[in-house]
């Protein structure tokens, strides 16, 4: 019913191929003003108040477009935002075509055991953009390995590193709020990539080193480690 609801305020989307769904949206591949886009459409959650979900729903979309605009304009490689409708809450993304997300380029090159040298600098370009990120008070809120692309550009040039999905994102200033994120990422870094924990801790001190905020943080992800490791032995 839902489904049918935004369909009839979005008939676009009838034109569109589903590529994904998770709890929070789906994700489609279509054609916008001739370009290659993927909209990703907010969907009501019957579960909650009608004028409760609107509101909520119309938040989150509101600040996942400003964390995608804030990071371009600190040069941070993201999807260019083409189209924001607030009625159906849809965002129409740039879709990235011929790109790898980071997290299929490790494996790959695990796989052919190509020289590590190439992933750890890929991992110190991790860092610096991460840290940029921060730097400007941008928490994604869902780092992971399958949330970076990898977008190659001419023939010379080394891929771009381009972060993607930012629906959980927020902005924050505090130290915890981005040292939880690097914790996040740290987690799924280590259970999706076996025996790269020096490639992460490359990128920790890439990161260190780009950003002036840093230490704060940086302190404040060894305090959540910790408190996650007591409640590992708590169980």
């Amino acid at each position: 019913m839902a489904l049918d609801s935004n369909r009839a305020k979005m008939p676009y989307l009838n034109k569109c191929s589903l590529i994904k769904q998770g709890a929070e949206a789906r994700v489609y591949r279509g054609i916008f003003l001739g370009k290659p886009t993927i909209i990703k459409e907010r969907f009501p959650k019957l579960y909650r108040h009608a004028v409760l979900d609107e509101k909520l729903t119309h938040r989150r979309t509101v600040q996942e477009v400003r964390s995608i605009l804030r990071c371009r304009k600190a040069g941070i490689s993201t999807p260019v935002v083409y189209f924001v409708d607030y009625t159906s809450h849809c965002i129409f993304l740039e879709d990235l075509v011929g790109s790898i997300t980071v997290r299929d380029h490790i494996a790959s090159s695990q796989e052919s055991g190509q020289d590590p040298v190439c992933l750890s600098s890929l991992a110190e370009e991790m860092g610096k953009i991460l840290a940029k990120m921060h730097d400007e008070d941008v928490v994604h809120g869902d780092l992971t390995t399958s949330n970076m692309l990898l977008r190659q550009g001419s023939e010379d040039a080394k891929p771009d590193l381009v972060l993607i999905d930012f629906g959980l994102s927020f902005t924050s200033a505090l130290p915890e709020d981005k040292g939880v994120d690097l914790y996040v990422l740290e987690k799924a870094f280590l259970s999706t990539h076996p025996n790269t924990e020096q490639l992460f801790q490359r990128l920790l001190k890439s990161y260190t080193h780009a950003s002036k905020k840093a230490p704060a943080v940086i302190k404040k992800l060894d305090e959540v480690r910790l408190r996650g490791r007591k409640r590992s032995m708590v169980g």
